[in-house]
C-alpha cells in the first residue's frame, strides 16, 4: 500500500483528507501540536508524526519515519490578520516551511508533492499571507530541474466551516449575544466546501504527470458577505454590526489575476471547468478575462442555506 503524508494534518482540511484517503493509502498526519495530534489520531485512526515544517531537521525526521510516496503540503499560517500582526511566523511557516518540504522531498526522491494554496496568492496581492503563498506557488512551479519529484499546486477560496474562518467566528459571536460583527459586508469571497477542496486535491493527484509545475484551480461561486449574513439572520434571528476593516483585506478575491492571464487556460474534465496556470510557459489559449469573485457566478439563497445547515449538522452552529 502506498503512503501519504499530510503536513498540517490536524487542520480542518488535513483531517478530511486523512478520512478520504485512509482506505486507499496508509496515511501519516504530520503537525507540531501534539495535543491536536492525539485528538486527530483518535478521530481518523491514522498514524501521527510530530512535524514542524519550519525546522528542516523535523522535516527530515518525519520523512525518514513515514517514507511517503505522496506529500500533501497543507501546513500553513493562513489568517490574514495574524499574518499581518506576526509576519515572522507567516514567513517561517509558509515560505521557509514550504522550501524545507521541497528540498527534503527532492533529496528523499519523494515522487509527488501537492501544495495547497489560496486565491489570496493571485495578483493584486494585498497581504503578507497572500504573498507567502504566492512564493510557495512560484517555488513549486520552478524546481523541476532540481530532481524528479513532481510538484503541483491547487488554489481555491474560503473552505466553509474551516477552523478560524468566517462562519465559525460568526457562530461564536451569535451564541454570545446574537450580534455578528462584520469587517466587510460588501466584500465578495469564493466559497468552497471541504469535500470540494478534497476533490480538487485528488484531481491534482490523478493528473500529477500532466500538471507537474502547474497550479490547478476549479470554477467556484462567490457571495457578498452581507448576503450570507441576511440568510443567517433570517433563519436564526439576531443582527449584525459593521466594524473596521482588517489590515490586508481586499474587496474581491481572484482565482486568476490580470498578470496571470497569459499563463492560464481552461481545462475541462467530465464537464467540469478548471483553470490551469503554468508560469513556465505562455499559454496557447490564454484566458481573456480575470476570474474574480466580482464576476463569478453567485451562490443562490438555497446554496447559502445549505452551507449554513452543514455547520448545523456538524454541531458548528
Amino acid at each position: 500500500m502506498k503512503k501519504i503524508l499530510i503536513t498540517g494534518g490536524t487542520g480542518y482540511l488535513g483531517r478530511n483528507l486523512a478520512l478520504f484517503y485512509r482506505k486507499k493509502y496508509k496515511v501519516f498526519i504530520g503537525a507540531r501540536n501534539n495535543k491536536q495530534n492525539f485528538l486527530v489520531k483518535n478521530l481518523t485512526n491514522c498514524e501521527v508524526v510530530p512535524l514542524d515544517v519550519s525546522n528542516i531537521e523535523s522535516v527530515h525526521d518525519c520523512l525518514n519515519y513515514s517514507k511517503p510516496d505522496i506529500v500533501i503540503h497543507a501546513a500553513a499560517t493562513k489568517f490574514v490578520d495574524l499574518s499581518e500582526k506576526f509576519p515572522f511566523e507567516c514567513i517561517d511557516i509558509n515560505i521557509v516551511g514550504s522550501a524545507n518540504i521541497a528540498r527534503a522531498c527532492i533529496n528523499k526522491k519523494i515522487p509527488t508533492v501537492i501544495g495547497v494554496s489560496t486565491d489570496k496568492a493571485s495578483p493584486p496581492i494585498k497581504n503578507i499571507y497572500g504573498l507567502s503563498k504566492s512564493c510557495m506557488e512560484r517555488l513549486f512551479s520552478s524546481i523541476e530541474p532540481y530532481g524528479k519529484t513532481k510538484f503541483v499546486c491547487v488554489r481555491y477560496g474560503n473552505v466553509t466551516w474551516s477552523t478560524g474562518s468566517v462562519l465559525p467566528i460568526w457562530k461564536q459571536m451569535f451564541n454570545k449575544n446574537k450580534t455578528i460583527l462584520t469587517t466587510g459586508p460588501n466584500m465578495r469571497r469564493f466559497f468552497f466546501s471541504v469535500d470540494e477542496a478534497v476533490s480538487l486535491i485528488d484531481q491534482a493527484l490523478k493528473l500529477k504527470n500532466k500538471l507537474a509545475g502547474k497550479i490547478l484551480s476549479a470554477e467556484m461561486k462567490s457571495s457578498k458577505m452581507i448576503d450570507i449574513l441576511k440568510v443567517w439572520i433570517k433563519k436564526f434571528g439576531g443582527n449584525y454590526k459593521i466594524i473596521q476593516t482588517r489590515k490586508g483585506d481586499r474587496l474581491d478575491e481572484y482565482l486568476i489575476g490580470e498578470d496571470e492571464l497569459k499563463y492560464a487556460e481552461v481545462l475541462k474534465i467530465k464537464g467540469k471547468k478548471y483553470f490551469v496556470i503554468n508560469f513556465n510557459k505562455l499559454s496557447k489559449k490564454p484566458l481573456k478575462k480575470i476570474v474574480s469573485s466580482k464576476d463569478a457566478k453567485k451562490l443562490l439563497q438555497s446554496e447559502i442555506e445549505k452551507i449554513i445547515q452543514f455547520g448545523l449538522r456538524s454541531n458548528e452552529l
